[in-house]
């Protein structure tokens, strides 16, 4: 994941690869996210609230983590400290999954990438595609650890 920060009152994006970015539309900060699925153009953070964005996306609320993971197709739940960063449901598939063999956590990532990989979000509920990218960093961080 990586966050840029654009002056519009001193450099007019307007557009990327003649992709308009629709630069300030929405508010102030402007959000956006790119990935394969959004191209040049991006996306929109989406407002969860009505509240100001600064306030919706500010420090004494989840949302702007929320975003990260949701948008990055991420986790940041880290198995070697779950108190912070893990949902109740991130700790419980660690639990479970934690002791499982090589073979076994390779067959669960591929398992998940080829769910996600697949229905690209298209066919799936947004919280239950998010759930599967969230599982897939999870097997993922728990192979790298069996590696070591």
């Amino acid at each position: 994941m990586v966050f840029g920060d654009v002056s519009l009152s001193k450099n007019q994006v307007q557009t990327i690869h003649g992709t308009a970015q629709g630069a300030g539309s929405g508010g102030w900060p402007t959000v956006r996210h790119f990935n394969k699925q959004t191209g040049y153009g991006g996306e929109a953070y989406k407002q969860k609230t009505g509240d100001a964005m600064c306030d919706e996306l500010g420090p004494n609320t989840e949302y702007m983590l929320q975003h990260i993971e949701e948008a990055g197709g991420t986790s940041l739940c880290s198995i070697s400290n779950t108190e912070s960063g893990c949902s109740d449901a991130q700790k419980k598939f660690i639990e479970k999954w934690g002791a499982k063999p090589k073979d076994e956590l390779q067959k669960q990532l591929d398992r998940l990438a080829g769910l996600v990989d697949h229905k690209n979000g298209n066919s799936m509920k947004p919280e239950a595609l998010n759930w599967a990218k969230q599982r897939a960093s999870i097997i993922k961080q728990l192979h790298a650890k069996e590696e070591l």
